[in-house]
């Protein structure tokens, strides 16, 4: 099959992660037409848009693609890149898949969580004002719409993918109101899924039973702060930002991405790993129906981590990100 999908390299190391993945891609025998789109700071610099209306349309008409990291200023300048994507194309649904890698060593083995977080509203609406100096009030959004939309997505992948069970994550017992409507939600939701096992965790208390007992919880379900928190935690007990995928889904496209940050610290020095970007790329060719390719893939990642002779600084080695992409590539083509 011949594909056409959006590709928004980023900034930082994510030109050097996203060439990674277009070259082990080629290396497989992949017919795919990429549409290179800027966003962020490489945008505005061009056309004084972080999220062009050219790199929106091309996502709408492909419906798919793969992005790298892109920098969000702290404390001032433009606003999230990435929240911004989500918001525009109502990609109402972040999904993390959180499991030990063959070869790479983390404080836990046999973890294997899905992170099913809300993308669209909560703190991240991002609805701030300064009340008067020195106070400045954050409004938290949460919608029977939306939570209804997640629980939803979650139950329907657990049933998908024969998980055990689904974990509503929330803070009503203090948020009342808030909180509460997410809850409630996922509970109606719930009871139309009557052969999927359900339970409820505050998310204190499931912070600490993952940190614990990871392999007690499977499908966690959460509103949009907590599940950015979270989802961060459960990538530490396997390694950590570098080798966890993720994906963004709506009704109407899919944005697969890396969960790590730019780190512009090592930009430009060939020391990046592609692992993340890589494995966000293979659950799209999972989407697109290449599922067969995106086994072989897997199978030849698994095979380099395995034997542990090529891999990056961050995962104990002394490799390039071009040295660990060729590697990989061999094992594709052998």
């Amino acid at each position: 099959m011949s594909h056409v999908i959006t590709l928004i390299p980023g900034d930082g190391i994510g030109p050097e992660v996203t060439e990674s993945v277009v070259r082990i891609f080629k290396a497989a025998g992949l017919d795919i037409e990429w549409e290179r789109h800027d966003a962020g700071v490489i945008a505005f610099d061009k056309t004084k848009e972080t999220l062009p209306i050219a790199l929106l349309d091309s996502i709408k008409r492909n419906k798919v693609a793969l992005k790298g990291p892109v920098t969000t200023p702290i404390g001032q300048g433009f606003t999230s890149v990435n929240v911004g994507l989500r918001k525009a194309l109502d990609l109402y649904a972040n999904l993390r898949p959180v499991r030990n890698l063959p070869g790479v060593t983390s404080r836990y083995t046999d973890v294997d969580l899905v992170i099913v977080r809300e993308n669209t509203e909560d703190l991240y609406a991002g609805l701030e004002h300064e009340v008067v100096p020195g106070v400045v009030e954050s409004i938290k959004i949460i919608t029977e719409r939306a939570s209804t939309n997640i629980a939803r997505f979650a139950f329907e992948h657990a049933r998908t993918f024969n998980r055990k069970k689904v974990t509503a994550i929330h803070k009503a017992n203090i948020m009342k109101l808030s909180d509460g409507l997410f809850l409630q939600s996922c509970r109606n939701v719930a009871r139309e899924f009557i052969d999927i096992p359900y339970d409820e965790r505050i998310v204190d208390a499931a912070c600490m039973h993952l940190v614990m007992h990871p392999e007690k919880l499977d499908v966690l379900v959460l509103p949009n702060l907590y599940g950015d928190i979270v989802s961060d935690l459960c990538a530490g007990l396997v390694g950590g930002l570098g080798v966890v995928p993720g994906a963004n889904f709506g009704r109407e496209a899919a944005v697969f991405e890396a969960v790590h940050g730019s780190a512009p610290d090592i930009a430009l020095k060939n020391l990046a790993n592609p692992t993340a970007l890589l494995l966000s790329a293979l659950m799209m060719l999972d989407h697109i129906g290449e599922r067969a390719t995106a086994a072989k893939i897997r199978a030849a990642l698994d095979s380099v981590l395995m034997k542990g002779a090529v891999r990056t600084r961050d995962l104990g080695g002394e490799a390039s990100t071009t040295e660990f992409t060729d590697a990989i590539c061999r094992e594709v083509q052998a």
